[in-house]
């Protein structure tokens, strides 16, 4: 079943923690790339320095964490890597959930195609270790970039679902038990003051 946008209108972090185990599906070319998510971390701009908007910072770049909840607000780091997040909470109010790490579940030979130019068997071991362990490295394997800034989660294109139904798909065996999720500090904002040692990164 695909989540509505009342799953995305709640209290960040419920959404950081119960987004884990879901897939995110994006439609490339008629091909359903499916990930499995692993990793995110909560950011709440009314109390949150990490967050961009933090006290209700409107700039150009943070226009989409105010968007309703359900919108996909995408940012580029080091002028290289994208990164995803789930806009969350109301309208208006600037939080998000940044997705951090996932596994593939369908579409593979294209997510190997766009991470590395080639194909699952020819990867090293190293690299099939670090296939979609980071934020940047997910969105370059789904071909998401600052051109889906501001899109729907709840349309036809891209879009979080339970399972793999929708794709006429089986979901695994392996997916069925419901992870057991750990927090932690979040990674790479120190200059946040004591938004830094905030638990907000949701793992398994």
């Amino acid at each position: 079943m695909r989540l509505g946008r009342d799953f995305f209108a709640r209290d960040t972090r419920t959404v950081a923690r119960e987004v884990l185990g879901k897939y995110l599906v994006r439609i490339l070319d008629g091909i359903p790339l499916a990930v499995r998510l692993t990793e995110t971390e909560a950011y709440i701009g009314r109390l949150d320095k990490a967050c961009h908007a933090y006290h209700n910072r409107r700039t150009q770049r943070t226009e989409t964490l105010f968007a309703p909840p359900g919108t996909a607000y995408i940012y580029l780091i080091y002028g290289m890597h994208h990164c995803l997040n789930f806009v969350t909470e109301a309208e208006g109010e600037p939080s998000a959930v940044l997705i951090r790490g996932g596994e593939a579940r369908s579409g593979l030979p294209i997510l190997c195609r766009n991470r590395f130019r080639r194909e699952w068997a020819d990867l090293s071991a190293y690299q099939r270790k670090q296939f979609l362990n980071g934020p940047g490295k997910l969105c370059q394997a789904l071909g998401l970039t600052r051109a889906e800034n501001g899109c729907s989660l709840l349309g036809e294109t891209l879009f979080l679902c339970d399972d793999l139904a929708d794709l006429g798909l089986e979901t695994p065996p392996e997916d069925r038990t419901p992870p057991v999720i750990h927090t932690g500090r979040r990674i790479g904002i120190d200059y946040a003051e004591e938004a830094a040692f905030f638990p907000w990164r949701y793992f398994y």
